[in-house]
């Protein structure tokens, strides 16, 4: 599988906003694009005036690149968003909140979406009483999220629950930090998603 081995922050700066790829650094003044806010590279803080293509096209990188997935399976991601019901882009951004290496870090129990997948390969978790260790499994209303008891003082949790204050939880999600669970509560919405997304462009760039 492809791998993004270079520094995480400058995927942040080319993208113009936070995707908090380095976890809990990114709310501290050490943060890349707060420091440096324009792109990387010998010509970074050119002004450069995007054509309709481009802004679109960044647009879906940017999303792309914060919830992790390659470019095949953001494709199938969209495909299914557009034949289910509904309004094509909010289904999409719904579908990938609903990963559950996403609902992991959305939860605390990691610092990161990368972290959270890492953690999910590892088998740390289990879903409804069974281990998994699937990161793009999608979650349902009602899904129970445990940390198994063996792997409870695994560093990175407990760093990651003390962050959790810092980013908050979402309300479609509910987290008990002292029994290292969580709930799915509900279906994620459309305004669950705090992070500014235009996914509008990305329905319009894919409908070329």
């Amino acid at each position: 599988m492809a791998k993004y081995n270079d520094a995480k922050c400058r995927i942040c700066r080319r993208e113009g906003a936070k995707l908090f790829l380095k976890g809990d650094r990114c709310f501290t003044d050490k943060c890349a694009q707060d420091r440096r806010p324009y792109a990387p590279g010998q010509h970074g803080r050119a002004r450069k005036k995007l054509s309709e293509y481009a802004l679109m096209l960044r647009e879906k990188q940017k999303v792309r690149r914060m919830y992790g997935v390659l470019e095949k399976q953001f494709r199938g991601y969209f495909y299914s968003s557009d034949m289910a019901k509904g309004v094509t882009g909010e289904n999409l951004l719904k579908t990938l909140e609903r990963r559950l290496d996403n609902v992991v870090y959305r939860m605390g129990f990691a610092n990161s979406r990368a972290q959270a997948r890492q953690l999910v390969r590892h088998g740390i978790f289990t879903l409804n009483g069974h281990k998994v260790d699937i990161p793009s499994l999608q979650v349902k209303v009602g899904d129970v999220i445990v940390v198994n008891e063996k792997n409870r003082k695994i560093p990175v949790i407990a760093d990651a629950q003390g962050a959790i204050a810092r980013r908050g939880c979402p309300v479609w999600l509910e987290v008990d930090g002292a029994a290292f669970k969580g709930i799915v509560k509900a279906l994620p919405q459309r305004d669950d998603i705090q992070t500014p997304i235009n996914e509008s462009f990305i329905v319009e760039l894919y409908s070329k």
